[in-house]
């Protein structure tokens, strides 16, 4: 598969699974307001509550996630390579040149976050910038720079977004389901079974709305490998940039599940030999994405 055809492959498989999931986002909220006899209308104030919240967070996005990743901004004498390779690659693709950041540890990854590509930002750990190349580094800030281009940072930033309103939704009708009167006890068995089903989807629609954005998040991956291709012409830089980065065990202590998924490669190394890793993992296997790299 050509790299135009990947990219068009992944964009509309991506497309599908955020109209899926809208379209889960929206059915949960009625089988909830439905089993709880919550009026629509009171749903609907509540998922517009939620979504002035999440929302918010996503306009500050990218210093919330720096400030977590305890990220400082980098030096272009003291991270000359980190600075001139991005300066490079994102004049060679008419990018706005993103801001540049390092997260002082010894495990090697990055990541790009932002809303868009004039208020985009890249990260690396120390250790990245020490154990690769300049072939590999261009790889990587090739990757990253993908993201951005691709609009990656504000479809995974809006994902996020869908994530926190359905469980913000799920817990207020929980918490005000179980605060609320329960004098109600007309309806008979349609009415309980519709409760079940509420309380079951309030239960269950936050992890049905997690595993969806690692979906999203493990197909961008690909997406982003091909692209970064396009920039360099070197697949094999990128390829052995991911073998180095699989083969260091450490994992990276500015990471957490909630930022996990951003990275080049999974910071935790806390997913094989679960049964349900690949669903659960916010990055596709290392080893497909090089025998992919290499078939290009």
């Amino acid at each position: 598969m050509t790299h135009y055809e990947l990219v068009a492959s992944n964009k509309q498989k991506s497309a599908v699974i955020m109209v899926l999931f809208v379209a889960f986002i929206v059915f949960a909220a009625y089988v909830m307001a439905v089993g709880f006899q919550y009026d629509l209308s009171i749903v609907g104030i509540a998922l517009i509550i939620s979504g002035i919240i999440s929302f918010s967070s996503y306009w500050y996005s990218d210093k919330i996630i720096l400030g977590i990743s305890g990220a400082h901004e980098a030096n272009r004498q003291q991270h000359f390579d980190f600075y001139t390779v991005a300066e490079n690659l994102a004049f060679s693709k008419h990018l706005p040149k993103p801001k540049l950041y390092v997260i002082e540890d010894s495990a090697p990854n990055a990541f790009a976050t932002g809303r868009d590509p004039e208020h985009a930002v890249v990260c690396c750990t120390t250790g990245l910038l020490q154990k690769l190349n300049r072939a590999e580094l261009e790889g990587v800030i090739a990757h990253e720079l993908s993201h951005i281009q691709n609009y990656d940072i504000r479809l995974m930033s809006i994902v996020t977004i869908l994530v926190g309103l359905i469980a913000l939704l799920s817990d207020f009708i929980l918490r005000s389901s179980f605060r609320g009167k329960r004098d109600n006890k007309e309806g008979g068995q349609l009415q309980a079974i519709l409760l079940i089903a509420g309380i079951v989807m309030a239960l269950l629609s936050p992890l049905i709305a997690k595993i969806i954005q690692l979906a999203i998040s493990r197909r961008r991956e690909f997406l982003a490998d091909s692209s970064a291709v396009s920039f360099t012409k070197n697949p094999e830089g990128l390829a052995k940039a991911l073998e180095k980065i699989a083969a260091d065990h450490e994992p990276l202590e500015a990471a957490n599940n909630a930022t996990a998924h951003l990275y080049i490669a999974n910071p935790l190394k806390n997913t094989k030999g679960h049964l349900f890793a690949g669903l659960f993992s916010t990055h596709p296997p290392v080893e497909e994405r090089i025998k992919a790299l290499r078939g290009m």
